[in-house]
């Protein structure tokens, strides 16, 4: 008895003695399964699910996932609407330095849960930083997540629950007494820009951005329209803050205006759009030279342990929580759109926990003392 045709695909034995399917797909082209079966069985339902899946709308291409990795990534980074200078820079850093040299050949088809498991495990094993592998895990995410959305291949074998978080260490807070060591022992000509870092919560590149006319010190605030950022090959360029939030007015307490106008009078560039904060050549600051120049040389005479300039900024928002300022106050001095960073301040610091405490403890006794004095005048009336 003949055998009956199937109705979808075609399934034949080789010389070998396995079994061979082949199909045409919805594109005409005539394509064979990636391996062969033992049994023709085994054949017959591979090529049902084949089936299945054309019909459903869920087939893909089996070619269009030999794209390779690195050239899908480069794509992928200049694609991308709206991506900040300095997003595009770390993104081609991520991809040349810890994606492109194990994942650059590979067709995107051929990336495996294992692949990126053991990618990971190796970065970590070489010394590199939790937060770096974090930042080329969520690249290396978000890029075959476009290629699932491309149907170029079926799942994203990024799987690894909280690989892509980031768990900084963390980063030390001065007291207001430090910050002041630190400001008398740097150079004049900077004094000004450790004050603003830290009770104004502003970023290296939101500060040597500024110009005259973002400073109203009569109104005492800091208006943050522009950034000052170095990009590989370019130098020096102005951009606008890091979010839509970045560019906010800073209200700056007394304090520092003194300091401030000093600074003005001696070392800010003329004019209303000369910058606030120039180097020694009255040209833009950069960060590089300020850190090897003077920087270091600063935290040793004050006695103060390395940290980095940026520090500053997170001792001015613990400050700020610590004088009370709510989350959403947090956001708008910080220039967050979201609460996840302005949360962080909500822990306050150690003296502050013991205020707290302290004021706790004195609410507690004088409600104990009058609940007991309530018992006294009841225990009275009721022996009268």
């Amino acid at each position: 008895m003949a055998e009956k045709k199937r109705r979808f695909g075609r399934v034949r034995q080789l010389p070998s003695g396995r079994f061979q399917a082949r199909y045409a797909g919805p594109d005409g082209i005539d394509r064979p399964a990636p391996n062969t079966f033992a049994t023709k069985r085994e054949a017959d339902i591979w090529l049902t699910k084949q089936e299945a899946e054309i019909l459903n709308g869920d087939w893909l291409d089996p070619d269009a996932g030999k794209i390779k990795f690195g050239k899908y990534a480069g794509d992928w980074i200049e694609e991308r609407p709206n991506l900040r200078p300095r997003t595009v820079e770390l993104y081609g850093y991520l991809l040349r330095v810890h994606l492109q040299p194990t994942f650059g050949d590979k067709a995107l088809s051929e990336i495996k849960d294992p692949h990126v498991r053991r990618w990971r495990k190796s970065l970590l094993d070489a010394g590199v930083s939790a937060v770096t592998v974090a930042k080329a895990y969520r690249l290396l995410k978000a890029v075959l997540t476009t290629a699932v959305d491309d149907q170029l291949i079926r799942r994203n074998p990024c799987r690894i629950k909280g690989a892509g978080q980031e768990k900084s260490p963390e980063r030390p807070v001065l007291t207001v007494a430090q910050v002041y060591q630190l400001a008398d022992a740097i150079e004049p000509r900077y004094r000004a820009l450790v004050l603003l870092a830290t009770f104004g919560s502003l970023r290296w590149g939101e500060l040597t951005g500024l110009r005259r006319r973002d400073l109203d010190l009569e109104a005492g605030t800091v208006r943050v329209e522009r950034q000052l950022i170095r990009i590989t090959g370019k130098g020096l360029v102005f951009t606008e803050p890091k979010s839509a939030a970045g560019k906010r007015t800073v209200v700056i307490p007394p304090l520092i205006i003194a300091d401030v106008e000093a600074h003005l009078k001696d070392f800010a560039q003329e004019g209303d759009e000369g910058l606030i904060f120039a180097g020694p050549d009255d040209g833009p600051l950069w960060n590089s030279n300020f850190n090897r120049r003077f920087w270091g040389k600063a935290l040793a005479k004050a006695g103060l342990p390395k940290i980095h300039f940026h520090d500053l900024r997170h001792t001015g928002n613990t400050l700020a929580a610590n004088a009370g300022a709510s989350i959403r106050e947090l956001m708008d001095r910080m220039g967050h759109s979201s609460t996840r960073a302005a949360m962080v301040y909500q822990h306050g610091s150690h003296e502050r926990q013991r205020e707290v405490a302290e004021k706790l403890d004195g609410l507690a006794k004088d409600q104990l003392t009058r609940a007991s004095g309530t018992q006294r005048a009841r225990k009275s009336k009721q022996g009268g």
